[in-house]
């Protein structure tokens, strides 16, 4: 997520995310939700560019092994 506003880019790069784990794993919209928030990180990965945050989020693939 980027944004000016650091919690709306931590709410869309979550919601990347589960469109993502929807898409690739075929899970539904509520499953992705449930394993993003025991198994996603969110890292604030930039903050040079101000006024603008960029967020990233993180799911470790040994989750689906």
């Amino acid at each position: 997520g980027i944004g000016p506003d650091l919690f709306q880019a931590a709410r869309d790069a979550t919601m990347e995310m589960i469109d993502h784990l929807e898409r690739k794993y075929g899970l539904s919209p509520v499953d992705a939700y449930c394993l993003c928030s025991v198994a996603v990180d969110l890292k604030i990965s930039e903050i040079v560019d101000q006024p603008n945050w960029v967020v990233s989020a993180y799911l470790p693939k040994a989750v689906f092994v």
